[in-house]
């Protein structure tokens, strides 16, 4: 008998740590299907920080070096200067990225270094219990905000998709969603496009990825897809943001 869907070669044995109901998982299948339709799993470099993506080194099949906290990019600079015709891609959440990773995030970009960013954005810090995020929306409960996210206290949610896309630097920007069936294909592509645009030399590629974490949004599974489609694609936006190469 055909077998017609089966785990990437790219993903280990290990099983998914993540909890139930968690998008990682997703977003792990949707990189190790690029990595491996690609053919670039022997000459890949994973990066992973600290929080929920953490994990990915146990699951992905690829050489992976652990940054610091926020760090993801200036380590994938690094690696990607020592060894420029190897592919590196950071795996990030919300809160390493663009939190205490702001700097590292907005000067890589800046510089348009040719790695490839998968940003995972769930709207709060993850691995930590659940707290404020620079994502995080407004009138949004979090353990550190339990009367929800006051914007003339903590400022307005960041969308750090189109700031990105504002610098001259970045080649491609896309925000999409892990929500249906219908969204992860778009979703796939988005990935897809932002690796091309580093093996074909043209610079800074970043996929944002919207994701659901129902423990920490204190939903069901189901409900809590259902959130990031109510709630956060109406303040972010999906579709390609940036495309000055015409990848795709």
């Amino acid at each position: 008998m055909k077998q017609v869907f089966g785990k990437p070669k790219s993903l280990t044995e290990n099983p998914f740590t993540y909890c139930p109901g968690c998008s990682h998982g997703i977003g792990h299948r949707l990189v190790a299907e690029t990595l491996d339709e690609l053919g670039i799993v022997e000459n890949c470099v994973a990066v992973s920080t600290i929080g929920c993506s953490v994990r990915c080194w146990r699951n992905f099949d690829v050489d992976v070096v652990q940054g610091a906290h926020g760090r993801g990019m200036a380590v994938a600079t690094g690696l990607k200067r020592a060894l420029p015709d190897e592919v590196i891609f950071t795996y990030q959440g919300d809160g390493d990225l663009a939190a205490i990773g702001m700097a590292e995030t907005m000067h890589a970009a800046a510089r348009g270094e040719a790695i490839t960013v998968v940003f995972i954005n769930n709207s709060l810090f993850g691995a930590t219990g659940g707290q404020l995020a620079p994502t995080t929306l407004a009138g949004q409960w979090t353990s550190t905000y339990p009367n929800g996210r006051d914007v003339d206290w903590t400022g307005e949610p960041i969308r750090m998709a189109e700031i990105l896309a504002s610098l001259p630097s970045t080649s491609y920007i896309a925000r999409e969603a892990l929500t249906s069936p219908k969204r992860i294909l778009q979703a796939k592509k988005a990935v897809r496009k932002a690796f091309d645009v580093q093996i074909n030399h043209n610079g800074f590629g970043l996929v944002e990825l919207l994701a659901a974490c129902p423990i920490n949004l204190k939903l069901k599974p189901v409900d809590a897809v259902k959130w990031v489609e109510d709630k956060m694609i109406p303040y972010y936006p999906l579709g390609e943001i940036k495309n000055t190469k015409g990848v795709g």
